[in-house]
C-alpha cells in the first residue's frame, strides 16, 4: 500500500480516538449534572438521637441537590445492618450510608464475620465530625474522677457494667480500651441503642458508659447522669471543664468520627457532587455551631483523604481490638 493511502487511515483511528475521548468526557459531565434523579436515602446505623442521626437530619435539612435527602434509621448488630444494606445497594449514588469508627473500621476486627467489606464495598465521600466520647457515670456510683473509679473497680472487681448501643462500637471499644489500660475488670451490656441503655444508667442496671458526647454531655449538664471524663488526647472546647481520661491513664485515646460513603463502584463525578454538597452544608456557619454546641468538630475531606484516614483507623483498631480481647459474641 502507498504511503498515500495509509494517512488517512491513521487520520480516521486518531479523529475516533478523540471522538471517543470527547464523548466520555462529555458523558461524565452529564452524569452529574443528571445526577440526582430522585430522593436521596441517607441510611443511619443506629436509631435516632445519637450523633450520627443528628448529622444525617442536618444534612437532609441543608442539602440542595434538586430532591430530598430521607434519613432512614436501620440499626442494629453494632451498625453492620444499616452498612450491609447499603453496601448491596444499586451503586448510582442515591443511597449512602452516614459511616462510623464502628461500621468502617472497628467491627471488621471485632466480628468473626462480616456481611460487608469495610473497604471494598464502599466509595468514600466524605468525613464530617469526630468527638469524644464522655465517660459517664449512674449518680449513686460513689466516684467523682478517673482515679476514684479505677480504685473502686480493683476493689470491687466484675461488680460494674457498662453500656453500649452495640458491639463494635467507638462506645464499646472505649471500654474495652479502658479495662486493657488500667488492668480493671467489668461487664459490657450491649443495647440496639443508647436510647435504651441511658434509662439503664440513669436507673442503676448499668453503672457507666463511654457515650458519644454530643447525646450525652446536655444530660451531664442537666444533672441526669455524672461526666467524668472526656475519651480524646485533649479537652474538648465544648467540656473544657471535665477533664481527659488521658490525665490519669496515659496513653487512652477513642475518638469517634463519622463520614459518609457509598456502596462501591459509583462513578466519580457523581461522589464529587456529593462530596461538594456534603462541604459546602457542614462549611454553613449555623451548621458549625450547631456542632460546637454539641461537642462535634466539623472535619471535612475529599474522597481520597477519607480512604487514607480509614486505612490508619482499620489498622489502629485492630490492635485495640486484639489486645483487648474482645470479641462480637
Amino acid at each position: 500500500m502507498s504511503p498515500r493511502h495509509t494517512a488517512p487511515s491513521s487520520i480516521r483511528r486518531s479523529l475516533s480516538l478523540m471522538l471517543l475521548a470527547c464523548g466520555a468526557f462529555s458523558g461524565t459531565g452529564v452524569l452529574a449534572q443528571a445526577f440526582p434523579t430522585k430522593p436521596l436515602r441517607l441510611v443511619v446505623t443506629f436509631p435516632s438521637g445519637g450523633a450520627p442521626d443528628i448529622l444525617a437530619r442536618l444534612f437532609s435539612e441543608k442539602a440542595q441537590l434538586g430532591f430530598p435527602v430521607v434519613v432512614d434509621n436501620k440499626p442494629g448488630a453494632g451498625g453492620n445492618i444499616g452498612a450491609d444494606n447499603v453496601a448491596k445497594s444499586v451503586g448510582d449514588g442515591h443511597t449512602v450510608v452516614m459511616g462510623t469508627v464502628g461500621t468502617h473500621s472497628i467491627n471488621g476486627a471485632l466480628y468473626e464475620k462480616m456481611p460487608y467489606d469495610m473497604v471494598k464495598d464502599f466509595s468514600p465521600i466524605s468525613l464530617i465530625a469526630s468527638a469524644p466520647n464522655l465517660l459517664v457515670v449512674n449518680n449513686a456510683l460513689p466516684v467523682k474522677s478517673v482515679p476514684e473509679l479505677i480504685s473502686y473497680m480493683k476493689a470491687n472487681p466484675n461488680k460494674l457494667s457498662f453500656g453500649s448501643p452495640g458491639i463494635g462500637t467507638s462506645v464499646h471499644v472505649s471500654g474495652e480500651l479502658f479495662k486493657s489500660l488500667t488492668g480493671t475488670s467489668m461487664t459490657h451490656v450491649p443495647y440496639k441503642g443508647r436510647q435504651y441503655a441511658i434509662p439503664d444508667l440513669m436507673g442503676g442496671s448499668i453503672q457507666l458508659m463511654f457515650d458519644n458526647m454530643p447525646s450525652a454531655l446536655p444530660m451531664a449538664k442537666e444533672g441526669k447522669i455524672r461526666a467524668l471524663a472526656q475519651t480524646t488526647a485533649t479537652r474538648s472546647p465544648a467540656a473544657p471543664d471535665v477533664p481527659t481520661v488521658a490525665e490519669s491513664v496515659p496513653g487512652f485515646e477513642a475518638t469517634t468520627w463519622f463520614a459518609m460513603f457509598a456502596p462501591a463502584n459509583v462513578p466519580r463525578p457523581i461522589i464529587d457532587k456529593l462530596n461538594a454538597e456534603v462541604v459546602r452544608v457542614f462549611k454553613l456557619p449555623e451548621v458549625q455551631e450547631r456542632l460546637k454546641t454539641l461537642g462535634l468538630d466539623p472535619v471535612l475531606s475529599s474522597p481520597d483523604e477519607l480512604a487514607r484516614y480509614q486505612a490508619t483507623e482499620i489498622a489502629k483498631w485492630a490492635k485495640v481490638v486484639k489486645d483487648s480481647g474482645a470479641k462480637a459474641q
